[in-house]
């Protein structure tokens, strides 16, 4: 778009249908490799990829020309397909339908690119449900519990 100029940086969550533990660390680097070339095909720039076995955390930078909602069905839906057909013990590998998305001013880059790097660590200590509730509260996301981990 000409005359367009923006800077959309999003910190982006989402799990694994049912929390299931099914991204190993046989299959992360590769996964995370397909999911910066779905962004990059998207005309978007992965900033920084992390997770654990049952949810991913994404830093995204995005041009304004798509819907964020569009971009992370585009994501999971292309990502979720690889899986199943290149990897066959992940026959039925699924994302979770919705998904956690957060604004990230320029400053906060550095320090949310850690906190994305810092997962493994972060989740010794704390379950994907009490970081994404906290997620929510922080961000002042309101949210109704009765439909959270559907």
């Amino acid at each position: 778009m000409s005359g367009t100029y923006s800077n959309l940086i999003y910190h982006i969550v989402f799990s694994t249908k049912g929390r299931r533990q099914l991204i190993t660390s046989a299959i992360e680097a590769e996964l995370y490799q397909y999911m910066d070339g779905i962004i990059h095909n998207l005309e978007g720039k992965l900033l920084e990829i992390n997770g654990v076995t049952d949810h991913v955390h994404l830093l995204v930078k995005l041009k304004p020309k798509r819907a964020l909602s569009d971009i992370i069905r585009d994501l999971k839906a292309s990502s979720s397909k690889w899986l199943n057909e290149e990897k066959s013990r992940f026959h039925k590998f699924a994302w979770q339908d919705g998904f956690g998305a957060f604004t990230v001013s320029q400053s906060q880059i550095e320090r949310i690119a850690g906190y994305i790097r810092n997962q493994k660590n972060r989740h010794k200590k704390s379950d994907y449900k009490t970081e994404f509730l906290e997620l929510l509260v922080k961000n002042k996301v309101e949210y109704d519990v009765r439909y959270l981990w559907t």
